[in-house]
């Protein structure tokens, strides 16, 4: 979507041809002597108009206002969740019209954080997935008309110099989104492993970003047991998709992503219920992710180190699938007794946050859509997020709330970690239904000793259901303003623990 920041004040909006024109309102708007101010103020005192946040008022052809369609949005305060909520009742109410355009304009001064919002509530409610919908056929000799969208949009603000940067960003992170919702939205017979290697190896074309793509051989002479366990039973080979962006020194140590890839879940040997399973080509959205951070650092090009590690294959139940009771051995030598072929995603990234040792990491954040318990426990309003570190913890749920990509900490007791005991390996892959995202992160802390770790659980906000289907793009924003807060800034990493019997680590403190 193509966005641009302009200086305009309801005059000017009023003036501005353009084929649909949003107001945003507040509570405390003061009317001018322009066209606007005076439709704004009469349709107050009509009270057909309130500024509540999401109320609209939609009008055609409004006198003295150049713009074909208009529409009034209330955003209460003004605080960035009253605008995002607004801005999307606004385009919805623009859905259905001829308009392939809009401008955008507050009626008052706006702050950084609304600015951001409406840029990507714009971006959110303009968006729509077209990459498998066929086109349409002609009729009667004439090509069939396609629904209009809205590809364009001017964000107009009574002084755009002042919020210029606040824009660029806002942009780039709108476009990390797409490209999240982009790939998470596919179906698993278009984004396959290779697909998602593929689609790293063109991000790579940005400034500053590289990409190495590893297919099965590389990963079996690494000795990545557990990821190759989960592949085999798919004709899909895997991947391992390591990006790069190299803001600053070589001498600074960068935070590494790993995003969880599953790009189509059956639950293997497990088999998951028949309903709503097609919502399984979603359990990539951690892989989606990573990569549209990666689009979004290409754009803003920040002075820090980033490595994105994507362990990335399919988890079916053919005859060579992985079985309940098998034991594979990871790439730390960690063995594991796979109890739940289903608790497949700790099975790839466990490996995937070994990897990440080698580049001595200030912070490594895992991102997956892990657990069902987590949507149980948090709903679809707050990522989970398990941390070892606490400095790591609170720079992440700053940045969420920065955001407006929330998420909530929950606990890394160690008595958690007794489900995961095992007979016959080291630790378990499941640990029962009691606290399941807390023993799923558990087991991931395991292999996660030697470096400040932290772990989202986005199996809640990832994607939604119902009428609405599809990828969020979270947590592109939290993770962006997160590593953006990092620049020229360090996580004190803990003293790795010592190791104990089984290559099982030392208990640590309470996450």
């Amino acid at each position: 979507m193509d966005f641009e920041l302009k200086s305009l004040r309801l005059s000017q909006a009023a003036a501005g041809k353009t084929p649909a024109l949003i107001v945003l309102v507040a509570d405390d708007f003061e009317a001018g002597d322009d066209a606007l101010s005076a439709l704004i103020e009469r349709a107050r005192g009509s009270e057909d108009f309130k500024t509540d946040a999401g109320a609209v008022l939609s009008s055609y052809g409004a006198a003295r206002v150049a713009a074909e369609r208009v529409v009034l949005a209330g955003v209460g305060d003004g605080a960035a969740a009253r605008v995002r909520k607004a801005v999307g009742a606004a385009v919805g109410a623009l859905k259905g019209s001829p308009a392939k355009a809009l401008t955008l304009c507050f009626a008052q001064p706006a702050s950084e954080a609304a600015l951001r919002a409406a840029t990507l509530a714009v971006a959110d409610a303009c968006y729509v997935y077209t990459t498998t919908k066929g086109k349409k056929k002609p009729k009667d000799g004439k090509a069939a008309k396609e629904p209009p969208r809205i590809t364009r949009a001017v964000v107009g603000v009574p002084d755009a110099e002042a919020l210029r940067e606040p824009f660029r960003l806002a942009v780039a992170i709108a476009n990390g989104v797409r490209e999240a919702r982009e790939w998470a939205n596919r179906p698993a017979n278009h984004a396959t492993p290779t697909m998602l290697g593929e689609a790293a190896r063109a991000l790579s074309r940005q400034p500053r970003v590289s990409c190495e793509v590893l297919g099965p051989k590389e990963v079996a002479k690494l000795g990545m047991g557990s990821f190759q366990a989960v592949a085999q039973g798919s004709k899909e080979e895997l991947r391992f998709i390591v990006l790069r962006y190299d803001g600053a020194a070589k001498s600074e140590a960068p935070v590494v992503l790993v995003g969880k890839g599953i790009t189509f879940d059956t639950g293997g040997v497990s088999l998951k219920p028949a309903p709503e399973m097609d919502e399984m080509k979603f359990d990539m959205s951690g892989a989606a992710s990573v990569l549209g951070v990666f689009r979004a650092l290409g754009e803003l090009k920040p002075a820090v180190n980033v490595v994105g590690l994507i362990p990335a294959c399919e988890n079916m139940p053919d005859g060579g699938a992985l079985k309940p009771g098998d034991v594979v051995t990871s790439l730390s030598g960690q063995t594991i007794e796979v109890l739940n072929t289903d608790a497949e995603g700790r099975l790839v990234l466990c490996d995937a946050l070994t990897y990440a040792e080698r580049f001595k990491p200030r912070a490594v954040i895992d991102i997956a859509t892990l657990t069902g318990a987590c949507v149980i426990a948090l709903g679809g309003v707050r990522s989970g997020l398990f941390a070892s570190n606490d400095t790591l913890a609170e720079g992440l749920l700053a940045a969420g709330d920065h955001a407006g990509d929330p998420c909530w900490r929950l606990p890394l007791d160690d008595d958690y970690a007794e489900a995961l005991k095992s007979n016959f390996a080291d630790v378990a892959n499941v640990g029962g239904r009691p606290a399941g995202a807390v023993t799923a992160a558990k087991f991931l802390q395991r292999f996660a000793s030697e470096y400040a770790w932290a772990h989202l659980d986005i199996a809640g906000t990832a994607w939604r259901s119902g009428s609405a289907k599809g990828a969020t793009g979270r947590p592109v924003g939290l993770l962006v303003h997160y590593l953006l807060g990092q620049a020229g800034e360090t996580v004190a990493a803990p003293k790795p623990p010592a190791k104990s019997g089984k290559g099982k680590p030392a208990k640590g403190k309470r996450g």
